[in-house]
Formats: C-alpha cells, structure tokens, sequence
C-alpha cells in the first residue's frame, strides 16, 4: 500500500515519503502548510491512490471532540418517554455515532480525515490523544467499547492558527508542505489546466511569483489562487502580450482573483504610481 500521487495531484517526493511513513507507523499524519496549498486535497488523493473511502470530519471553532466519538441525546429520550414511546427502553436509538465511530467500525480500511484541526478549542488535540492512539473509545451510556476493526489511515490538516500540544504532536507524523516552486507549479498547472501555452504560463507566474514575494504584502495569494487566475485569464483569451502590457505602472490584469483584501490591492496601486511618477 504506497502513495505515489495521482495524476489529479502532483505530490513531492518528501510528500510521498510522508505519507508512506505515517502508514507504516499506523500514525496520523499532521500536515502544516499555507491556506490553498492541497492539505485537504492530499487526502482525498490518498483515498483514491489506495482505493480507500474518505470519512471527512470538518472542524469549526465550535466543535467539540467528543461529536467525534458520538452524542447522546437525552432530550429526545426525555420527550419520547413522556410520550411513552418504546423506543425510550434502547439507549443505543438516542446515539448519534460521529466521523471517528464511522471509522473505526467500517469493516475495510478507510482513510479519515480531520480537516483544520487548528480550528477548534486548544483543548481538542487532547480530547483525542487517547482515542487516536489505542483506536478504541467507551460508550458510558450502553457500556460498549468501540475499537477499530481496522486502522484507519488518519491525515489531520492545520493551517497553523494555534500550536498544537506536545502530546499531541508526539503521537504524529508530521510533514510541512512547502510553496511550490516555478518548476513544480507548471506541473500543478499542467493538471489542471493542460494545453497552456508556454509563453503565457511563464508570464503569469513570474508576475505571481512576484506578487508573493513583495513586502508588506498582508495575504500573499496561494496555489488555488493562481490555478483561479488562470482560469481567468484562458477564458478571457489573453496572451503573454496583454499581461505584459503596462509593466510596473499597472495592477496586475484580473487582480481581485489573486489579491483578497483593500490593504494589498492598495499597496500595489501606490507601487504602480511611485513607478509612474519615476518616469
């Protein structure tokens, strides 16, 4: 069972080892990296490189690890015994089994995915330090212990918005993904928008690529910004020649797809005037 990529998804040769080596381990592999640069999507590839369903559990700020394992509802057990329905008598009917019980009871191996986990409350990592360990969980209301009847391969994605504990950390394999480079983006172009000419494609991400290196930048635009962009910038036939056109005096053409906030748009307005009053 290895990952090799797919040809939906360019994957690095340090990412291939990462993931390869978190399920040797039968670890969760954490993966760090900008917003835009295929954290999620790593793991929907990884489900379909090794023929795996996807159990997805997406984190908010208001998700709690327990929702994880399951919820009671003891409320609609109430309502139903005041009702005198006979249901009430099976405390298993007011369980709602969550995204990690989905997992652990599947009979074939799945791939679960814990998606900005960096999200929730800074005790959340360590409400699950346990359970994602031993691969089993207690159901206080029925008495069972649920264990996994085959391991999940586990990905847990962070955009780095809080530090994630130690004890957490140390039960992970952990792989930063790194901005791709000019050679590796063409490749990831390539993928999704084949058959783009050379010219136009050099162009485009020289000027993204400067964008993004530019100080004082306050949101540099990511790997699905610029897949975006181009986008654009096929479906409005334009050429090396017209993104070109104007040089440093100008914004760069179809700017709102790349540049997402009034702070970065105006600085480069300012960049675009002091260049045209040096002339």
């Amino acid at each position: 069972m290895k990952f090799q990529g797919t040809d939906a998804y360019v994957a690095t040769d340090d990412l291939t080892i990462a993931v390869n080596a978190a399920v040797t381990l039968e670890r969760p592999l954490l993966v760090k990296g900008e917003p835009g640069t295929g954290k999620t999507e790593l793991a929907k590839q990884v489900a379909r490189s090794l023929d795996l369903r996807l159990i997805e559990w997406n984190i908010k700020s208001t998700t709690r690890a327990q929702q994880g394992l399951y919820e009671y509802d003891a409320v609609s057990r109430l309502r139903d015994s005041q009702l005198g329905e006979d249901r009430v008598h099976d405390v298993a009917n007011y369980i709602k089994k969550g995204k990690l019980w989905e997992a652990f009871e599947a009979d074939e191996k799945v791939v679960l995915l814990i998606d900005e986990i960096d999200k929730a409350d800074i005790e959340f990592p360590n409400d699950l330090l346990q359970e994602l360990d031993k691969m089993e969980f207690f159901v206080y209301e029925t008495g069972a212990t649920i264990q996994a009847r085959q391991r999940p391969v586990v990905i847990i994605t962070s955009n780095n918005e809080k530090e994630l504990p130690d004890a957490f950390l140390r039960r992970c394999f952990f792989h930063y993904i790194r901005f791709p480079d000019m050679d590796t983006m063409k490749q990831i172009v390539a993928v999704h928008h084949p058959g783009i000419k050379d010219a136009l494609l050099t162009t485009a991400l020289t000027q993204f690529f400067e964008i993004r290196d530019q100080q004082g930048l306050k949101k540099k635009p990511s790997t699905s910004e610029v897949l975006d962009w181009l986008k654009l910038l096929l479906a409005e036939d334009m050429s090396a020649e017209d993104l070109k056109a104007g040089g440093a005096t100008a914004l760069p053409k179809l700017h709102g797809a790349l540049l997402k906030n009034e702070q970065d748009v105006h600085l480069f307005e300012r960049l675009a005037f002091m260049a045209r009053s040096q002339r």
